[in-house]
């Protein structure tokens, strides 16, 4: 597994990129986090909202429990009005429930997903009713920390890519367009995305 550092070297063939990189003087780092349970709830909470305004509902979420901690037992016996109550919509609650529910059946351990390919876990996971692929994609990309992802259907992503390489082009040929970009980075996409929403947010 390469660095990031090395990574960065292998993605200057992309001279868009690279110009775009050096001169905003942003630096990555790996954020590996093997508890992939509370970084689902955290992802589903976070779903459509800033950053800002996830903080304060992630807190007050938190604050519910024990030690901060969510506990799947715990998280399902929360009175769902209690959780409305925080700011979380009336989907959002049944989708962390859902994961809870899920994981009490299923093993989301790190170590047991780090054994499955990419497709695998969004497959794996995206049984649950709530989490798409979206939402997996970012797991894969921070938790896991997995190299060469690429979320296409992102807005943010579609956004950044349109002003960073001045593409005027919609839907699917936009996505068409995107992709094709994106193959240039191949076996690397995980850290040119991230660069991408950083540096054009």
């Amino acid at each position: 597994m390469k660095t990031y550092k090395e990574i960065l070297l292998y993605l200057e063939k992309d001279k868009t990129l690279s110009k775009a990189i050096e001169d905003s003087g942003v630096n990555i780092h790996p954020e590996l986090d093997i508890d992939i349970y509370l970084c689902l709830l955290n992802s589903i909470v976070s779903q459509q909202l800033s950053t800002k305004v996830v903080r304060i509902i992630w807190n007050r979420f938190t604050d519910l429990f024990i030690d901060r901690y969510p506990k799947a037992e715990k998280l399902l016996n929360t009175d769902h009005e209690l959780l409305r109550s925080i700011g979380l919509s009336n989907n959002k609650v049944k989708y962390l429930k859902n994961v809870a529910e899920f994981s009490l059946d299923n093993n989301i351990s790190f170590d047991y997903l780090q054994s499955k390919n990419d497709s695998e876990i969004i497959e794996y996971l995206t049984k649950i009713k709530g989490v798409g692929q979206w939402t997996v994609q970012m797991i894969l990309m921070f938790p896991m920390d997995r190299p060469n992802v690429f979320p296409v259907d992102d807005l943010g992503i579609q956004n950044g890519m349109k002003e960073l390489y001045q593409i005027d082009l919609k839907k699917k040929e936009l996505k068409q367009k995107l992709i094709e970009i994106a193959n240039h980075w191949y076996p690397y996409k995980t850290l040119a995305t991230k660069y991408i929403w950083k540096i054009t947010e």
